[in-house]
């Protein structure tokens, strides 16, 4: 038997829904929600990933809350389709991208005296412009933001779009009938591991050591694999059914 929309069970049983009742939202808007916290959890999490810090002893980025990405593309292809997902995940890339060469630009505005003395453009300079002027290594070309950046987007497109076919797959054939969760851990298995290989990899050699890539590569495997367990059930916050009203 196929498993029941447990939220659409629960609103019907309450007698309203997201599409009618108290909250009324219309296909605009499901669509301007969904796929605006995707691309905020994505930029957050590549400005955040600048900072690398500690989970316990071991070294990992700050930028984890973009493991929410895999899990909230799940609910937008639930509820939007596969090419609303596809094309958020395009999108969240060129923003980043954008974003990016904006910081650049930034960092080449004159910097206000007091400001600049007080460690402002040192800062800027580190996380958002060249950081070694000597022309060693990669650094000399992209900022510590830009390489974080182009690392996302090479490894998001990637475990995304993959993602994005595993869930496809899931939901597919006899498949279709099982539980929503299995969605989630099928595509989120696939993706997350992918994603935690190659993102430190190519954006933080050559400043961090290769025993610190390794502690970063398990970490976020960890982490994001926690996270999962932590926010899989909100694949059942958002029924089969759109939660939206037509028209």
């Amino acid at each position: 038997m196929a498993e029941r929309d447990l939220a659409g069970e629960i609103l019907e049983r309450n007698g309203s829904g997201l599409a009618g009742g108290w909250w009324r939202i219309d296909k605009t808007q499901a669509t301007i929600i969904l796929c605006g916290f995707y691309l905020f959890f994505s930029l957050a999490g590549n400005i955040a990933a600048t900072k690398v810090t500690y989970f316990g002893s071991l070294v990992m980025d700050a930028g984890f809350i973009y493991s929410l990405t895999f899990t909230w593309r799940d609910l937008i292809h639930k509820q939007l389709g596969e090419r609303a997902a596809l094309t958020t995940i395009w999108l969240a890339a060129g923003f980043n991208l954008i974003a990016a060469m904006y910081f650049q630009l930034v960092v080449l505005l004159p910097a206000q005296t007091d400001w600049a003395s007080s460690g402002g453009q040192a800062a800027w300079a580190f996380l958002f412009g060249i950081l070694d002027p000597s022309g060693q290594g990669w650094q000399s070309l992209f900022s510590l933001q830009m390489r974080i950046v182009l690392a996302s987007i090479l490894t998001a497109l990637l475990a995304e779009l993959i993602d994005t076919r595993v869930y496809r797959i899931w939901t597919q054939g006899k498949r279709r009938g099982w539980p929503q969760w299995t969605r989630v851990f099928a595509s989120n298995a696939v993706s997350i591991p992918l994603d935690s290989l190659l993102f430190p990899v190519i954006a933080f050699t050559g400043i961090v050591g290769a025993e610190g890539l390794m502690q970063m590569v398990w970490t976020n495997i960890f982490v994001k694999a926690a996270i999962t367990l932590l926010v899989f059930w909100t694949i059942y916050l958002v029924p089969e059914r759109p939660i939206y009203q037509e028209g």
